[in-house]
């Protein structure tokens, strides 16, 4: 839902046209977008090619980059392009969220200015407070093939960038964030997005696309030779899969072309979100507003939630009266726990069924038995899939799931983002609302603006998360305190908290079967504010949550989805502390990497009247053992300072009430 105001005629002091003139060399224009506030620009130069640059305070951040589209023969994109015309428009608007993933009400207010060249093809560039964007449109007529799409980011020989390396298109998007010199990356490198520009002398910012429909993800890649350039990579279109194991479609032979596609549409944005400070990127939303409005007729049935899940545990269940494991009985016993804590939701994970076969299911699982029971706890259930097992029987499958009742499905093994993929995920999510079914993409690409066009995508994974604590040793607090600027920079990430078993750097084991967590219980805790998931999961055990009712009683009352988001102190990769707004009440997560910090914050953003607040805090000897805690309760109101210890690794989470 969108309310748009017109300011057009306000617009104009944002457009400049330049023009360059050399003797016997043709003229250079350059046109110019400015953010509402003035403080950010997007200029595109028409020349022999075209060129954008992005500038911040009058300070270029990134220097003239190459922007092309190769289209087949029969549709060209010339050398030294003839502009046509160039609109500017001005909107005041506002996004109304059906899911409110950062804040439920969501200015949308930016510059643009479309210019059309001749060719039948043209450029809109937009610019808002917070970052700008550009992105090809075609009006040919037809089918056109896209041969390839150029983008080289030229930045500073100083700068460098939060680096999500891959070694191939086929991925699940699940990478260690590492800070590299842009100018040491050799031209075989490449990652996938988003990535986080730091300059050397001036803001952070973030690189991603938005509204990726029909058309295949966008890649990073160094250039080589200690050039200070990024340049754009796609997976080709696949023109044959090859099975592998029992799960995974991996391309056997591509095209030499990107892309088959209507010649009348719009493409990706290209997003450059600008961050004056790393908190900013916490706070922005752009990727959600670029993404296409609203598909859905009828929303009423999306139901966000938090999800009891049976897979990172191993159904390691203690003290019952059953044989723990995939079966009738254990979940029956996960069903009681969530409905005993508010939880509206169980995942049934892998094991439920053949994963490559959705109609053997397993003679362990009575599902009949299993859907009423929970729809007497009023408890929904999820089902985990493999995208192949789906795509073989998707029809027959999702009319089963919808006549047991299941509330939605957990798709997983995807883990590629060329085209044909792509529109996969459109396809399962049309299906899936068709039925009334939410969505939860594992092995998966990043978000791109999808929720806004189809709300009941809650999440998706694309993230190296809590599960690799099983095998390794990667998911640290380092790690933790780095995602949220990066990865979740793009939208919401699946990263399934919630260990109760906490280690300390030295006492930490990857146990497949016993899984532990790197730092701190209140680590843990703070990252259901911290984490945005509007399907949020908690990964650990019945028992292990029956064990700790503090830890219970905030994960029973810590919403998914939230009115306000505030930053109150950030630094990538070394700490944050983020407060949320749901109705009349606030909750504060803080986390830490591996050391120790002590700060203080204000509670100026409380609105007037007390409030009650119950945090929860680091030990005294959670140096020692990450799960020492403590609980205490105080009444605060807008003029509070409260001050953190968090141990290394530790965390601090807080939900303060409103009570007068």
């Amino acid at each position: 839902m969108a309310h748009v105001k017109s300011r057009a005629n306000s617009f104009l002091f944002a457009i400049f046209i330049f023009s360059a003139s050399v003797a016997g060399v043709a003229q250079d224009k350059i046109y110019q977008v400015k953010s509402p506030d003035g403080k950010s620009e997007l200029r595109l130069t028409v020349a022999n090619k075209l060129a954008i640059s992005v500038f911040h305070n009058r300070q270029e951040i990134i220097s003239p980059s190459l922007i092309e589209m190769h289209i087949d023969e029969k549709h060209m994109f010339d050398d030294w392009p003839v502009v046509l015309s160039a609109s500017p428009k001005s909107v005041e608007s506002s996004i109304v969220p059906i899911i409110p993933e950062k804040r439920n009400l969501i200015p949308d207010i930016y510059n643009e200015l479309t210019i059309t060249f001749k060719g039948d093809y043209g450029l809109r560039l937009r610019a808002y407070d917070d970052g700008v964007a550009y992105r090809f449109f075609t009006t040919m007529k037809g089918e056109i093939t896209v041969f390839g799409e150029e983008l080289n980011i030229i930045l500073a020989s100083s700068d460098s960038i939060w680096f999500p390396e891959e070694t191939s298109f086929l991925s699940h998007s699940e990478r260690l964030y590492r800070l590299l010199a842009v100018k040491d990356l050799a031209d075989t490198q490449m990652c996938c997005i988003p990535a986080v520009i730091v300059k050397s002398n001036g803001p952070k910012v973030a690189f991603t696309e938005a509204d990726l429909l029909d058309y295949p993800g966008l890649y990073l890649r160094g250039s080589g030779a200690g050039r200070p350039v990024l340049r754009s990579k796609f997976p080709p279109f696949p023109l044959e899969e090859q099975l592998v194991g029992d799960r995974t479609m991996k391309v056997s032979k591509a095209a030499n072309y990107i892309a088959k596609t209507n010649g009348v549409r719009e493409f990706p944005w290209r997003v450059f979100a600008i961050a004056n400070k790393d908190g900013d990127l916490i706070e922005n939303d752009i990727v959600y507003r670029l993404g296409s409005p609203l598909k859905l007729k009828e929303t009423s049935w999306i139901k966000p939630g938090k999800v009891a899940w049976d897979w990172w545990n191993a159904n390691n269940l203690i003290g019952v009266p059953f044989k723990a494991g995939i079966n009738t009985e254990t979940y029956k016993h996960y069903i009681e726990f969530a409905s005993r804590y508010g939880l509206e939701y169980v995942i049934f994970d892998e094991g439920w069924s053949k994963p490559s076969d959705l109609f053997q299911i397993n003679p362990d699982m009575n599902m009949d038995e299993l859907f009423t029971f929970a729809a007497q706890k009023k408890v929904g259930i999820i089902l985990w899939v493999t995208s192949k097992a789906l795509d073989d029987r998707m029809t027959e499958a999702l009319d089963r799931f919808e006549k047991w009742g299941s509330k939605g499905v957990k798709v997983d093994f995807m883990q590629r983002d060329d085209q044909k993929m792509v529109n996969w995920y459109e396809k399962v999510a049309i299906e899936a609302a068709k039925r009334h079914l939410l969505v939860d993409f594992h092995g998966a690409y990043k978000p791109t603006g999808f929720s806004r066009t189809y709300p009941h995508v809650l999440t998706r994974e694309g993230v190296q998360g809590l599960e690799h604590s099983k095998w390794s040793a990667d998911i640290t607090p380092k790690h933790d305190v780095t995602l949220p600027f990066t990865r979740m920079f793009a939208g919401p990430m699946d990263f399934t908290p919630g260990a109760m078993i906490n280690a300390t750097k030295e006492s930490f084991r990857p146990i497949f079967t016993q899984p532990m967590s790197q730092g701190t219980r209140c680590h843990q805790l703070a990252m259901y504010v911290v984490y945005e998931s509007p399907l949020q999961m908690l990964c650990d055990s019945p028992t292990n949550y029956d064990r700790q009712p503090d830890a219970m009683e905030f994960l029973s009352v810590v919403p998914t989805t939230w009115d306000q988001t505030r930053t109150l102190n950030a630094r990538i990769g070394e700490y944050l502390t983020v407060a949320r707004k749901k109705g009349n009440d606030w909750f504060i997560g803080s986390m830490t990497n591996w050391t120790p910090r002590d700060l203080r914050l204000s509670l100026d953003f409380l609105d007037g009247g007390k409030y009650q607040m119950i945090f929860y805090c680091d030990g005294i000897n959670a140096d020692r053992n990450a799960s020492d805690y403590r609980k205490e309760t105080n009444q605060v109101d807008r003029s509070s300072q409260v001050a953190l210890h968090l141990a290394p690794g530790g965390g601090w989470a807080a939900y303060i009430k409103k009570i007068d």
